[in-house]
């Protein structure tokens, strides 16, 4: 990675963290106990590849400040509540998140519950206060982030999760997982960032969408690698637990040689993908690089 890209990227990751602190609610605000438990599952962690993947998209459209931090605000509040949710006893059962305690374990199980479900209304109430683009639009953008996090998209991949413990998956029942439960997320995070900019016709989109699947199946596929190869320590949540938990995965499919030249072969992918924009694209290139560089 550039010394460029690495400034971007922190400016963007440290800009992420101070918004997202200003869109939730004080730690003394009553509920205090739910608030301040929102503020420990959403803040001070993580790698924030959702809120880099929207302001890269928004610089390739000249969408304003204002816009993007909103949506990407709003993409990070989801996906954490995700997080949240995955961890508890009646999912995943994890105890380590980010390196530090998983909410249900710092709080309460009812305490998660309750902060996924809060995080999850305040992502669309901070997307739908947004008033720098037409309301069109940012009903348009409402829409796709309810799709993407919905039995459509995340919440649809993490049934099919769950329904997968112990069972043999073709490699295309698999990638149709990862494309719900991750790709649809990190799909919205691009096409937010674009739409704070513009209004997209046919030809951006689907070029949009091709880089979005690719660096979707990617991150997944790097996961699983990281899983099986990387320690709790480096990774910051428990390492070895989707082969524990007798989950399918592309190492156990593949095997780990094929799963790592595949997220090569995905990057390639991303980066043919965004060849019509040319150089205004570099960020969204150097993000497929780091998806699938990334040793965390």
């Amino acid at each position: 990675m550039s010394a460029a890209f690495d400034d971007w990227m922190k400016t963007v990751q440290a800009g992420s963290e101070n918004d997202l602190s200003g869109f939730l609610p004080s730690s003394d605000t009553i509920p205090a106990k739910l608030h301040e438990a929102m503020r420990y599952a959403l803040l001070g962690g993580g790698k924030r590849v959702r809120p880099l993947l929207v302001y890269a998209a928004g610089a390739l459209f000249g969408a304003d400040a204002a816009t993007l931090s909103r949506a990407a605000a709003a993409v990070e509040m989801i996906h954490a509540y995700s997080l949240v949710h995955d961890d508890m006893p009646c999912m995943d059962d994890d105890a380590l998140r980010r390196g530090k305690p998983t909410v249900h374990v710092a709080y309460d199980e009812a305490t998660a519950l309750l902060v996924g479900d809060a995080l999850q209304s305040q992502a669309f109430l901070v997307l739908a206060e947004t008033a720098t683009v037409p309301p069109a639009r940012v009903a348009a953008m409402l829409r796709l982030l309810a799709h993407a996090s919905g039995s459509a998209g995340m919440c649809g991949g993490q049934a099919i999760d769950l329904d997968s413990v112990g069972v043999s998956l073709t490699l295309e029942q698999l990638e149709c997982m990862h494309q719900l439960k991750t790709g649809a997320l990190l799909r919205a995070s691009v096409v937010l960032g674009a739409l704070a900019g513009k209004e997209l016709d046919d030809t951006e989109l689907n070029a949009l969408n091709i880089y979005a699947r690719a660096i979707g199946l990617a991150f997944q596929v790097v996961d699983d690698v990281l899983d099986a190869t990387a320690d709790s320590a480096t990774l910051g949540k428990t390492a070895g637990k989707d082969a524990a938990d007798n989950k399918p995965t592309y190492v156990s499919i593949l095997g780990l040689a094929p799963s790592r030249a595949l997220a090569e072969k995905l990057r390639l992918d991303a980066h043919a993908a965004l060849a019509p924009f040319g150089e205004k694209a570099l960020r969204l290139r150097e993000l497929a690089d780091l998806i699938v560089q990334r040793k965390a």
